[in-house]
């Protein structure tokens, strides 16, 4: 058995994502904690676009450090402190996340562990 998407016809999709995505018996289950828009020496990028850019190459460096990439994500939380964000963040997901999409959830907070950090993204990632 593959992975399946479930996205029925009677529920809408407001965006690029699945519904649901169920896994097949055996599946290697990898969840990546939150990660922020930190390089490696711990200084946060400056502006939306450059945080959101280190939050996914920060994620596939977790995801390649588990022999798994951007494919495998399987469920994806984002969080981010201003509605304005929701463009730039879609923008530089898409860079990096592809069809079939995961399932997605994207939630407005007030606030992350430092007030300069403007997105924090976590994934769940499954393979063989």
């Amino acid at each position: 058995m593959s992975i399946k998407r479930h996205n029925p016809k009677g529920v809408a999709l407001m965006g690029r994502y699945s519904h649901a995505v169920e896994l097949p018996p055996g599946q290697r289950l990898l969840y990546v904690s939150g990660q922020v828009g930190v390089d490696s020496k711990g200084k946060i990028a400056a502006g939306i676009e450059k945080q959101c850019d280190l939050v996914w190459k920060n994620i596939g460096a977790i995801l390649r450090s588990a022999g798994m990439g951007y494919g495998d994500i399987v469920k994806i939380n984002g969080y981010l402190t201003d509605a304005r964000y929701i463009g730039a963040y879609r923008s530089v997901r898409d860079k990096y996340v592809h069809d079939p999409m995961p399932a997605s959830t994207l939630a407005l907070v007030a606030g992350l562990a430092s007030p300069d950090m403007l997105v924090e993204v976590e994934v769940v990632a499954s393979k063989v």
